[in-house]
């Protein structure tokens, strides 16, 4: 299929043939009939693409200081490699369209294949002739609504939302400055709402129309015709809203509110202007300001959006859902008008020149739609505790695994290309000699080929079964988010694959029993976790001069890992598990590593309410290994830090820059690293020779299920308030 996509890096702007994505369980999966250009935001972000790299710096501050930040973390080299690998990749637009649906995932019911829906979504509701959009995110289209007036249904309910937000009254007189598209919208909402409206906007041309959509009076901000219309409406007391839908770096529009707003009146900023409030004139006439968030209500929370929790309507009375089908209730009922907002309706195999022509300002337009050729015909018509750590089975019978011709590469394919795939692991895969890169597979079509492009697979596509039952394909990398690991893991070893998955292995143990089951009945044992820290070259180094042991020792690992970002996905704990599950295995692995041995109990304790963890192992000659996980730290001392002490001598590792031992006669430093290596290269080398020649995987499965069940026994003894036996079982 096609779809729109622009490079950030470079400005450049293309149609591109994507696989078509999966249809997904809560969701549809909808061909495009009409989707709408924003004007607005659509042309800022193509502007900002063609900005130098300064320039973007500039406008986005907010992501200089998080590279700062990755910079003090993970160093200057690894955070170049991911802060470019973002940039230099195909980024989508659009976010408001309709289509008819075409497939229609598990647990949905209020929708059937052909039913025409208006979508919306920065990541479903895209410029492609297909996308998968989740129930939150689309509502049936009336009957008898035209799709073209039905794609506009994401920015009215941006409108819309913004005008709930002031709450207006019958007989109020609102200003609404900006008169672009989701300012027209806002002044007929308002007019079919029983108010009076005032129009600023320095184009005549949208000063007209929004007085033939229902404006009292429109004028330039610059002039005085538009105080004069506030006056004369309001007699002399100011508006009693004012609803900014201005762009641009001006602070004209706050000042204006501030002038033209009556005593106690309500300013809602709905676009994304300069917002320097000048301190006396709101406080003496102690305005509310407000804020308007996109959609309504469920905007930017993943159990909303993408997992179809609704919130109940006895508490939530309009969420975006619901003023989604609210927009397409009255634009069928007539109460506004969207036809004489379209200035130009252009084909889609024509976006790249109609996003150009809008930039360079040759289209003048308050609303451009996409029409696409497949189908858009027929949508016109359509309206204390004991774990036991499960034990390894391997028959008799298993895989045969064969040593590969020295010649012959080994095909590789990946299920998902996210962040860590892409600046941790694919950029050493993609020159490593003898390794092909056969298949990438993803969810979402423009990742996938994404990765394509950058890394040279021979194929991207959104299905799952055609690559698990290609034979040619040697190992597949599982690197999807962590709900989904097992699943994938169990899968890929029934279908015979040498198998190597991102932590964690499992999420319960549950889970793990599924991918031991999976194990038993295929007999294929291939597998590898991604525990790359026992690979990585500084710790190896320091745990060959700290020499052999013969008493027990005493390991403190201090991780300092940070508080996550809002949004990130890491936070949905329903769903992915706790931060511990997700990436604790990383230090029990290398604890175990260093102590040689698995660990036979797991203690934790944490704070209520505090994300901070202290994990205590015992192991069987009587070591002990402490793991301080603490996101409360100051964020830039090292991430991780880590002493081994025992017989007389201590080994020390800073964050993987520097590695010290100390013993009775010497202290040996390693060599200043350039940059932080954490062991992703070594450890990949090991799995690719391991595939080739046939012999053992890196680590035994067996110590990669102690150290899986060692860290969902945090959770236990977390729960459970005591110490968690790890009991063998037979």
């Amino acid at each position: 299929m096609k779809q729109v996509v622009q490079n950030y890096k470079s400005g450049e702007l293309a149609v591109l043939d994507v696989p078509v994505p999966g249809c997904k369980p809560g969701g549809v999966l909808v061909r495009s009939a009409y989707s709408l250009i924003s004007t607005g935001t659509e042309l800022m972000k193509v502007s900002e693409a063609g900005m130098s790299m300064l320039g973007k710096a500039r406008s986005r501050p907010d992501q200089v200081a998080k590279v700062m930040q990755s910079v003090a973390t993970n160093g200057v080299p690894a955070t170049y490699r991911k802060v470019m690998g973002k940039l230099d990749s195909y980024t989508p637009l659009g976010y408001s369209l309709c289509g008819v649906v075409e497939q229609v995932g598990t647990g949905i019911d209020d929708v059937k294949v052909g039913d025409l829906v208006a979508c919306a979504g920065n990541e479903h509701a895209l410029h492609a002739e297909l996308n998968w959009v989740p129930k939150n995110l689309y509502a049936p289209v009336p009957d008898g609504l035209a799709p073209r007036h039905a794609a506009f249904g994401t920015v009215g309910s941006i409108a819309m939302q913004g005008v709930r937000q002031g709450e207006p009254q019958l007989g109020e007189v609102a200003l609404v400055i900006g008169l672009g598209l989701i300012g027209q919208l806002v002044v007929q909402l308002l007019a079919a709402s029983g108010v009076r409206v005032v129009g600023a906007d320095p184009d005549p041309v949208r000063c007209e129309l929004a007085e033939r959509l229902g404006a009292a009076a429109c004028g330039d901000p610059a002039s005085a015709a538009v105080e004069a219309a506030v006056a004369e409406l309001t007699g002399g007391h100011g508006v009693d809203q004012v609803y900014l839908a201005a762009g641009g770096g001006s602070n004209q529009p706050v000042e204006l509110a501030a002038r033209l707003c009556r005593d106690r009146g309500r300013v809602v900023d709905i676009g994304k202007c300069r917002l320097d409030l000048p301190w006396n004139a709101y406080y003496e006439k102690e305005l509310d300001v407000r804020f308007s968030r996109s959609y309504g209500p469920g905007r930017y929370d993943p159990e909303y959006e993408l997992d179809g929790r609704d919130y109940p309507i006895g508490y939530v009375r309009w969420t975006e859902r619901r003023n989604l089908a609210c927009f397409l209730d009255l634009l069928a009922r007539g109460s506004v008008d969207v036809e004489p907002l379209v200035s130009h309706i252009a084909d889609f195999d024509d976006a790249v020149e109609t996003y150009q022509r809008l930039k360079d300002g040759d289209l003048k337009a308050v609303a451009v739609l996409f029409r696409y050729p497949e189908h858009a015909g027929e949508a016109e018509e359509a309206g204390a505790l004991a774990v036991a750590v499960p034990a390894v089975k391997r028959p008799s019978g298993g895989v045969s695994t064969p040593a590969r011709a020295a010649k012959t590469p080994v095909r590789l394919a990946f299920i998902g290309a996210g962040n860590y795939a892409t600046s941790m692991l694919l950029p050493h895969l993609a020159q490593r000699d003898g390794v092909e890169l056969s298949t990438v597979v993803t969810t979402t079509a423009l990742s996938a080929a994404n990765a394509q492009r950058k890394f040279g697979f021979a194929e991207a596509t959104t299905d799952l079964d055609a690559v698990l039952g290609d034979k040619s394909i040697d190992a597949v990398f599982v690197v999807t988010r962590h709900s989904s690991h097992a699943e994938l893991t169990r899968k890929a070893l029934l279908a015979g694959k040498t198998v190597f998955v991102e932590k964690p292995l499992a999420l319960t143990e549950d889970e793990l029993a599924g991918v031991l089951a999976a194990v038993e009945e295929s007999g294929n044992d291939r597998l590898q976790v991604g525990f790359n820290r026992r690979f990585a070259p500084l710790l190896q180094e320091a745990r060959k001069r700290f020499g052999a042991r013969t008493g027990p020792a005493s390991l403190r690992y201090l991780v300092n890992a940070g508080r996550l970002q809002h949004g990130s996905w890491y936070l949905q704990q329903g769903t992915e598990g706790s931060r511990f599950a997700g990436e604790g295995g990383h230090f029990i692995d290398t604890a175990g590593w260093l102590l040689e041995a698995d660990p036979i109990s797991v203690y934790a304790t944490a704070a209520p309410g505090n994300e901070d963890l202290q994990v205590v192992l015992r192991y069987p000659d009587g070591s002990t290994a402490t793991i301080s996980y603490v996101t409360t730290g100051a964020p830039g001392f090292p991430k991780e830090t880590l002493d081994l002490v025992a017989d007389g001598k201590v080994l020390r590792l800073d964050d993987f820059v520097r590695a010290s031992v100390y013993d009775r006669k010497r202290w040996v430093s390693s060599r200043l690293p350039k940059a932080r290596d954490k062991g992703q290269n070594a450890e990949l080398a090991a799995f690719i020779k391991a595939v080739r020649t046939g012999g053992p995987m890196p680590v035994p499965l067996e110590s990669l299920v102690a150290t899986t069940s060692a860290t969902l026994a945090v959770q236990a003894g977390l729960v459970g308030g005591a110490p968690v036996t790890l009991a063998r079982a037979r």
